[in-house]
């Protein structure tokens, strides 16, 4: 067994048991201990990755300018003060997944007219990144994109980072019937659609509740972003995407780990 603590962004590595309680730099910090159980690392052949806030940081603030405009399209559709849409927006997608499904649900919006107006954006905040590609490209077998956005508005994020025509599959929301993750029935109808055997299935994702449906249908699961979930179905933390898939040989993911309080 291997034990990892955090320090700062370092990782420290305890080799046993006794050096764990006892290393001056293992001691320093109070982060949880991570347990690395190195037979557990599955073996993947589709590896499925979410959009926004997955494949580039939330540093780069492209929702932003997307919420924006769900509150502007809001204000003009229901004829409500900006107050009012920015908290519909936001209950919206705190009930149903999505603003766009809370709206349709309750005001029988067009999903498709939505959708073209709120994703006209700027998107000159996404640069190339060649590393974060190397790093897909390398992954032995099928690359997937499954966005809660359409697939239109993925294609230029994609295109955006350097990565057109580095995955393999693209499903958005439309292809769901609207029904966004975290939904049983979205996720259900991509695996089907796509063919994949979820335990061969590895799932990207920054929405921490977007992962226990994939969990729960066998695919080994990874929380993309600065926090430390402590939900039993993650089974990964990563704040750097792109390290973390240079960890990744021979169609296995790293060593499995267990944090400890």
């Amino acid at each position: 067994f291997y034990f990892v603590t955090i320090l700062s962004s370092k990782h420290i590595v305890c080799r046993d048991l006794a050096q764990a309680f006892t290393a001056p730099t293992c001691r320093a910090t109070s982060r949880p201990m991570t347990v690395f159980l190195p037979d557990e690392a599955p073996e993947i052949d589709t590896w499925i990755f979410d959009l926004d806030n997955t494949l580039y940081p939330p540093e780069t603030r492209l929702f932003d300018q997307i919420s924006d405009r769900m509150a502007a399209y809001i204000v003009r559709t229901l004829g409500v003060g900006e107050d009012t849409a920015h908290d519909l927006r936001a209950r919206y997608w705190a009930d149903h997944g999505t603003t766009l499904a809370g709206l349709m649900a309750n005001h029988d919006i067009d999903p498709e007219h939505f959708l073209l107006d709120v994703h006209d954006i700027d998107f000159s905040p996404l640069t190339p990144n060649t590393a974060l590609r190397d790093g897909i490209e390398a992954l032995p077998g099928r690359k997937v994109i499954f966005t809660n956005g359409d697939t239109p508005y993925a294609a230029r994020v994609l295109e955006g980072l350097g990565l057109s025509g580095s995955f393999d599959a693209l499903y958005g929301i439309e292809h769901v019937n609207y029904v966004p993750k975290p939904a049983a029935v979205a996720f259900d109808t991509i695996i089907a659609h796509d063919g994949h055997d979820p335990a061969r299935a590895a799932f990207f994702e920054d929405t921490v509740v977007n992962l226990e449906v994939p969990k729960a249908r066998g695919m080994a699961t990874i929380y993309v972003g600065p926090d430390t979930p402590t939900a039993p179905y993650v089974d990964y933390k990563t704040s750097d995407l792109t390290g973390f898939l240079s960890q990744i040989t021979d169609a296995a993911l790293p060593p499995r780990a267990r944090r400890i309080p």
